[in-house]
């Protein structure tokens, strides 16, 4: 049986230059491809992360993965997030533990390769074809919302210090269901994942031209983690690089590779600690 993608991936992650503790983790095996973002400086967002992923993993080695697949193990991770310390906040004032999640599956739709791509929180998933550099996923911040509704200029967000508070996660109080996209995939895509430490020192146009200029998925990762260091660094930043060598464009016609042929607060917070209230 043709698989419906065949991928080859890299993966870099770093704890930062202001950082004691990686709260990232990372998935890179197909047929899934996730990063997770530990809330910096809650009660064990480094425990969080590393459940979700967890959970993920035992998908790992499957050709594909339905929609079904993926929000069966959002739910089962969800609740083994919410039980981590308990489910109220700790007597201390902390917040309880909370991740976002964003990346691609390999799916298939009648025999076609298809990216699945989830999101939730403000780690974030994009693509690379044809030269254009698109952001799939949408961040679920405060930041995000003004500029929908028009009161922030998407210029000015890297510096509005409400940039660092998210509207959904998952734990720390939230119950802010995630976005899932079925993306056709084509020969050549390159799909990053990443957490907001890589988005919020690296801007788009040099992410893409990073992205172009290394071939090596490997290569490009480290790359992307060097470039957000070598601007600051100011939160742990994890890089997923996927790249599609072949997909299955129908039943009996397939693609093939064509590689060879002032400061800023950093720390991610749940909207029910900065503002009083998480959707």
């Amino acid at each position: 049986m043709t698989p419906a993608i065949v991928a080859r991936s890299g993966a870099a992650t770093h704890t930062g230059l202001r950082r004691a503790l990686n709260e990232d983790a990372l998935l890179a095996q197909a047929p899934l491809f996730l990063v997770a973002d530990g809330m910096g400086g809650h009660q064990a967002g480094d425990v969080a992360s590393t459940t979700v992923i967890e959970g993920f993993a035992q998908l790992r080695g499957r050709p594909v993965l339905t929609i079904d697949d993926v929000s069966f193990t959002l739910a089962r991770v969800r609740a083994a997030v919410d039980a981590i310390g308990g489910t109220t906040a700790p007597a201390d004032g902390g917040s309880m533990a909370g991740t976002t999640l964003s990346g691609v599956t390999i799916a298939a739709v009648d025999g076609v390769g298809y990216w699945l791509a989830i999101n939730i929180g403000d780690s974030r998933t994009y693509r690379l074809s044809g030269g254009v550099l698109e952001q799939i996923s949408v961040d679920h911040s405060v930041v995000q919302e003004l500029i929908d509704a028009g009161e922030l200029r998407a210029a000015d967000a890297p510096r509005d210090r409400r940039r660092n508070i998210i509207t959904r996660a998952i734990g720390a109080g939230s119950t802010g269901e995630a976005d899932y996209w079925m993306i056709p995939a084509r020969v050549g895509d390159r799909i990053l994942v990443c957490s907001d430490g890589l988005s919020s020192e690296v801007d788009d146009e040099e992410i893409r031209t990073l992205l172009a200029m290394h071939e090596d998925p490997q290569a490009a990762a480290e790359r992307l983690i060097d470039r957000a260091l070598e601007h600051g660094g100011r939160d742990n930043v994890t890089a997923v690089v996927v790249d599609a060598l072949h997909v299955s464009t129908r039943p009996g016609r397939d693609g093939a590779a064509g590689f060879d042929d002032e400061d800023i607060d950093s720390d991610t917070r749940p909207r029910a600690e900065a503002m009083g209230g998480m959707r």
